[in-house]
């Protein structure tokens, strides 16, 4: 109990918010990166997603690549970024080895989503005279729509949590308030920052969930 009173305490000292180290200006560095790299997984995980699911090809390179993803720790695949010539780019290796680590659930999810969509709906609009892209656009990208936002849900959380790791590459987040809890010895520093990163966790999966709820009946729902 001591620790965790520490903890709060060092959370309710504000001088631990302001200045170019504080509390703040780590969030928002945590933010700013978990939004660029969600950003970017979603440019490369759905659009071929929803157009192998669409063509109905790509089953096992979905599921392979997915299952790939998950084996791999984000934090092997960080340090041999650091190790290549990458690792002269900044925030690259970061923003990369997080990327790899969010695409997984997001290419799954909305694979899952678009064969799911019931083949008979899809055959009444080719029937109707619909060609492959507005069958895509309008049929089948919204009943696919729950598993997809359920996909971006998970990748979002995971980048939080997981981003702490730009730290270690000399990033900036809220990973840097505990390793430098680390640097100093000190254990409520360290636990202050975790609880940050979950707090900013549990957040952003409550705005998600609110989304959801908030969206028409079609975008509501859970996924795998």
């Amino acid at each position: 109990m001591t620790t965790l009173a520490d903890a709060w305490s060092w959370l309710t000292t504000s001088a631990h918010w302001s200045g170019e180290n504080g509390v703040w200006h780590r969030l928002g560095e945590h933010v700013f990166l978990t939004v660029v790299c969600l950003a970017l997984s979603c440019l490369i995980a759905l659009p071929t997603a929803l157009v192998l699911g669409h063509l109905g090809k790509g089953g096992a390179l979905a599921a392979n690549l997915a299952n790939a993803g998950r084996a791999v720790p984000t934090f092997a695949v960080l340090v041999l970024l650091l190790l290549s010539p990458i690792g002269a780019y900044g925030d690259w290796p970061t923003i990369i080895a997080l990327v790899l680590f969010a695409v997984p659930p997001l290419l799954t999810n909305a694979y899952v989503g678009m064969r799911g969509v019931d083949a008979d709906v899809v055959r009444a609009a080719r029937g109707m005279g619909m060609t492959g892209g507005q069958t895509l656009a309008r049929v089948e990208l919204p009943l696919a729509l729950p598993l997809i936002l359920t996909g971006v849900r998970i990748a979002a959380v995971q980048l939080v949590a997981t981003a702490t790791v730009a730290a270690l590459a000399g990033g900036g987040g809220l990973g840097r308030i505990i390793t430098a809890g680390f640097n100093l010895a000190s254990t409520p520093q360290v636990v202050a920052g975790a609880c940050l990163v979950a707090a900013l966790a549990l957040l952003v999966e409550g705005a998600f969930e609110g989304v959801q709820r908030l969206a028409p009946t079609g975008a509501r729902g859970s996924g795998a």
